[in-house]
């Protein structure tokens, strides 16, 4: 091939055009479930949400994604078990947040994280910081969550997707 301006272009697109993507699958629902609530049993409700509460809920946290109402689980004793998605930087992830009987974030966990960058959201001593927290929290990356670097995207849009389900919990679940 003759080296041309135009050619050296191709070249060089091509070669920065590929990103290269791995998912993690950190934890099942099932494997997270028994973590978050060892020995409660736990029952699989559906809710559908309303357009009005999609508006809440992206009002509360920013996501223009739906809230999915129909992979949610009530523990028996009285607690709530919340699968979501959000995206990370261009990717999904996949996480489950455990609400106690009182409201209040038992744990979170990263069930799948697609990103090839940013995993570093999956660490416990940075999710610990959502332990207690409810929908009266503030729940702000840089207030009362701390950023990761590196992972800002990540971290701000997994901050922003646990206050949308203490969100639901506050207007959905709490009375159901």
């Amino acid at each position: 091939m003759k080296f041309t301006p135009a050619n050296a272009l191709v070249i060089a697109l091509c070669s920065t055009a590929s990103v290269v993507t791995y998912a993690k699958n950190y934890a099942t629902i099932e494997q997270a479930q028994v973590n978050m609530f060892p020995g409660i049993a736990l029952t699989q409700k559906t809710f559908p949400v309303t357009e009005s509460e999609q508006k809440l809920l992206h009002n509360a946290s920013s996501i223009s994604l739906p809230f999915k109402g129909d992979r949610i689980w009530k523990a028996a004793n009285g607690g709530w078990f919340v699968v979501d998605e959000i995206v990370g930087k261009h990717d999904m992830i996949t996480y489950a947040v455990g609400i106690d009987p009182e409201g209040k974030v038992l744990q979170i966990a990263i069930l799948e994280y697609r990103e090839s960058y940013g995993y570093e959201v999956a660490a416990e001593s940075w999710r610990k910081q959502f332990v207690g927290k409810t929908s009266a929290s503030p729940i702000k990356l840089g207030t009362d969550i701390q950023n990761i670097s590196g992972a800002t995207l990540s971290s701000k849009h997994l901050t922003d997707g646990v206050r949308r389900v203490l969100t639901f919990y506050d207007a959905v679940l709490k009375n159901s």
